[in-house]
């Protein structure tokens, strides 16, 4: 059984047991978290597409830690004129483990 969520304005394949990386959530460590926004949901049978949402359908999991991402560089140069600048981001995340999906 799997599931098409969205969180964070991204779009994410999960299973239950899967820990799968989000755009960083306001939840603490070890607590529930709901994904209401599912746009798929397959249970080895049948498929349901929403339109754009399946109806009652809901994703739970539970936050296993926050965290940074790997830093990438952002170096811009103008040729010719001296002129560069060079910038670091690291972006947050939060892990989530899937623990049930309802098709509703």
């Amino acid at each position: 059984m799997f599931a098409v969520i969205r969180t964070g304005g991204k779009q994410y394949k999960v299973a239950e047991g899967e820990t799968v990386r989000v755009e960083s959530l306001e939840a603490d460590l070890n607590s529930a978290v709901d994904f209401d926004q599912v746009l798929a949901v397959h249970d080895g049978t049948d498929l349901k597409m929403g339109t754009p949402l399946v109806e009652a359908a809901k994703v739970s999991g539970k936050v296993v830690r926050h965290g940074r991402g790997r830093k990438i560089i952002v170096f811009t140069k103008k040729r010719r004129k001296g002129q560069s600048r060079k910038k670091g981001h690291r972006q947050n995340y939060t892990e989530v483990r899937i623990q049930s999906i309802s098709a509703g």
